[in-house]
């Protein structure tokens, strides 16, 4: 019997996975805080939400990103303290940030949290006297390259196979100057 579902798993097409609907968020009021580490578990969840075709990062990532003298990360919170974004950084000593990561809840996307987000983390870095932030972009995310456009990013080179699928990624750059 298991040879024959095996051999009718050959010839029967997988079914299409569903697609999540998303459902809007009512609106709210977002308020920017800094992330800790104790914000891991709740920066988790919404990491697997915001990137389920993507690169997910890891509690270790996390971890390490959260705990760094040099990293940096600031959080969009719901008036009901819900998390709703999230934006990530490496300082490097050169007087260059990387961006590593923006995520957004999907219901809360396209309400400028993402813009605000990064406004405020630049707003921090000017203060630093951080000359230029760079950060990774998948070609195939039209969106987010055009949120990074309007926030002043350039695009500056192609990446090719630059993430875990081969897919190629566009390096992006704003001077903070």
């Amino acid at each position: 019997m298991a040879v024959l579902q095996s051999i009718k798993k050959l010839f029967v097409p997988k079914p299409e996975p569903a697609e999540d609907v998303i459902v809007p968020a009512p609106r709210t009021t977002y308020s920017v805080k800094r992330l800790s580490i104790k914000d891991i578990d709740r920066l988790l969840r919404l990491n697997l939400r915001c990137f389920k075709q993507g690169e997910n990062y890891t509690r270790h990532t996390f971890n390490y990103l959260l705990t760094q003298p040099q990293s940096l990360g600031f959080a969009a919170e719901t008036s009901l303290g819900e998390l709703a974004g999230f934006v990530l950084l490496m300082n490097n000593q050169d007087g260059a940030a990387h961006i590593t990561t923006v995520g957004v809840a999907p219901e809360h996307r396209r309400r400028g949290v993402a813009r605000r987000l990064i406004e405020e983390i630049e707003n921090v870095l000017r203060k630093k006297s951080v000359s230029t932030v760079v950060l990774e972009v998948r070609v195939s995310n039209k969106a987010a390259q055009d949120l990074y456009a309007r926030a002043g990013y350039s695009i500056v080179k192609r990446m090719a196979r630059y993430y875990h699928n081969g897919e190629d990624g566009f390096l992006m750059m704003k001077s903070l100057v």
